[in-house]
Parts: structure tokens; sequence; C-alpha cells
């Protein structure tokens, strides 16, 4: 059993950054892959980010690349999302999710086997 707790979430205008971590009870941390996911009000989850277990290979939704940025500290057993230019339209709860380092179906929450509770993003215009 994997624990994982979300921080860094808050309100935020408009242009702003906001840096996002992910901290997991495990040894074996560097063996999971990482997922973020958000979902908005009304609206289902939607992958936003993922990361390779030894960080080589990063992955973005279309609506997010060029202002996230995902990375991980498998020291710290800690992943995180780096974002940039924030638009009111990434208002959401963000998730991380942690999984089998070798899944194909990175965009799939389905595919993720652990779940921290999530951070609140608000952005204001």
């Amino acid at each position: 059993q994997v624990h994982v707790v979300e921080s860094g979430g808050g309100l935020v205008q408009a242009g702003a950054s906001l840096r996002l971590s992910c901290a997991a009870s495990t040894r074996t941390f560097s063996s999971y892959l990482i997922g973020w996911f958000r979902q908005a009000p009304g609206k289902e989850r939607e992958f936003v980010a993922a990361i390779r277990s030894d960080g080589g290979n990063t992955y973005y939704a279309d609506s997010v690349k060029g202002r996230f940025a995902i990375s991980r500290d498998n020291a710290k057993n800690t992943a995180y999302l780096q974002m940039n230019s924030l638009k009111p339209e990434d208002t959401a709860v963000y998730s991380c999710a942690a999984t089998r380092p070798y899944i194909a179906a990175i965009t799939i929450p389905g595919a993720y086997d652990y779940w921290g509770q999530g951070t609140q993003v608000t952005v204001s215009s």
C-alpha cells in the first residue's frame, strides 16, 4: 500500500505560478510512475502530466504543455508539478497518483493504483 499526499495548492491570480508536491510513503517510490490529474466542478477527471519512474520521460496534456513541468526527486520520495502562467480554466482539484512503471495508458485514471486526496487550485481572473 502506498500513501500519497499532495500539497501546495491555493488561490492565485491569472498569470501566477504554483508548485504542487506529491509525497509518497514508500521506500520503493523510484519504481512508480507518477501522474497528476485534475477535476473541475461538473467535469470529469482529466490527465495533466506524468513522469516515468526514473524521470527520463515526461508526458503532458496539450492544455498545459509549455506552462506546466513535472519532475521528481526519488531521494525525497516526492514528485512535483510546477505550474506557470496559470489561467482561470486551470482551476480544479489536482490529484497525484502512482502506478506500475511500464504502463502504456498513462492518461487513464483507471490505470493508477494509488491516489491522494487532492489539493485545490483556484485561479482568479
